[in-house]
């Protein structure tokens, strides 16, 4: 009978040791692009969210459970975004997911009712669709402003400059249809005219025959919803073309590396909209703690750009999001921990939720390239 006991007790006890080890660490998914031409967007969204979480672990992890974040490879290929996740989620068994690139990516995540079925929440997205925004889905968690949004400031930017004729380049996909749709819907409102539209097969740079639609059009300026690797090509495309109009691209366009693939000549002067403050200015607090983290472990092969911050602040809100949900945070209480951040302040940019509101952030800013290939606000 003895002997029984004390079985049974060694058995509760080693149950109770593996139940303290699991709840000693948290687990987040990532699937993004770390190949193909969007490889430096994946790259430093997940640069960025590491150098927050080692800083969390470092400090002692969230109530006592370290952060691990496992990442796989999509290729920003929309069949790929799902079975990756669908592995991740049978292998890992993550609290939550983070830093997915891309509209239509995310976009068939919700589509497969993967988010629904799983019961998990995805956040610090790299999308700003309306589709995706309005209204909120119940466990996407978008932190950052709508593409809507940044197309209203780029109108308005436009129209201050005495601009009335404007293009619109874009991918030709969910993100670039919800860029286009919101250019078509703002237009008006600023006195602007669409006068032509021409789009690019994603995950290319075969944008050629939009260039140059775009410069026999002969716009005063043109928005771009393109994605680095296509608007480096098309700036030049179209400024080869003659085109002369002011470009200004949606934030998924990261300015160095526009520099670096087609010149500084040739980049001067694009206009990018930024949804997150400039990783330079040391005057907010979370830029500080990123420059601070970045200094100390550089990631190879990743620069302090606008996409690194926007991986750090993402993963700013999700630790907030699980320190709120508790000690052993499942994934329903994580959600309704998300849904509760109220004017919270992430040094110098606050962030808010709502059961009716999941985008988070409102920041918008343009910025531009000067001669030397530097960004200007």
């Amino acid at each position: 009978m003895r002997s029984i006991l004390v079985r049974v007790a060694t058995a509760s006890v080693a149950s109770l040791w593996a139940a303290t080890a699991l709840a000693a660490e948290l687990v987040i998914a990532q699937v993004a692009p770390f190949s193909g031409p969007l490889a430096p967007t994946g790259t430093h969204m997940r640069a960025g969210a590491q150098l927050y979480f080692d800083r969390v672990n470092a400090a002692g992890g969230v109530h006592g459970a370290t952060i691990r974040l496992v990442s796989q490879d999509d290729g920003y290929k929309v069949p790929e975004t799902v079975a990756q996740t669908r592995r991740l989620l049978q292998q890992s068994k993550p609290l939550a997911l983070f830093g997915y690139v891309g509209t239509g990516n995310v976009s068939a995540l919700v589509r497969e009712k993967i988010l629904d079925k799983e019961g998990i929440p995805a956040i610090g997205i790299r999308t700003g669709a309306t589709s995706l925004i309005e209204p909120p889905h119940p466990w996407l968690f978008i932190g950052r402003s709508s593409y809507a949004t940044e197309v209203e400031k780029m109108l308005q930017q436009l129209s201050t400059m005495g601009v009335k004729r404007v293009g619109v380049f874009y991918q030709d996909d969910p993100f670039g249809m919800d860029g286009r749709s919101a250019a078509e819907t703002a237009a008006p409102r600023w006195g602007i005219e669409l006068t032509v539209k021409a789009g690019y097969e994603k995950n290319t740079t075969k944008v050629e025959p939009a260039a140059e639609a775009i410069a026999k059009a002969n716009p005063q300026g043109v928005i771009m919803v393109s994605n680095t690797a296509a608007s480096a090509a098309f700036v030049k495309a179209y400024r080869a073309r003659g085109g002369d109009g002011m470009l200004i691209a949606l934030s998924t366009t990261d300015g160095p590396q526009v520099v670096r693939t087609i010149g500084k000549e040739t980049a001067r002067g694009l206009g990018i909209a930024q949804v997150v403050p400039d990783p330079r200015d040391r005057s907010l607090l979370v830029v500080r703690e990123l420059q601070d983290a970045y200094r100390a472990a550089a990631p190879k092969d990743v620069e302090l750009n606008h996409t690194l911050l926007q991986g750090y602040i993402g993963a700013k809100l999700l630790v907030e999001g699980l320190r709120r949900a508790g000690p052993n945070p499942t994934r329903d209480r994580l959600r309704e921990a998300m849904e509760s951040l109220r004017d919270h302040d992430l040094g110098g940019l606050d962030a808010s939720f709502s059961p009716k509101s999941h985008a988070g952030l409102n920041y918008v800013d343009i910025t531009v390239l000067d001669r030397e290939g530097q960004i200007l606000r």
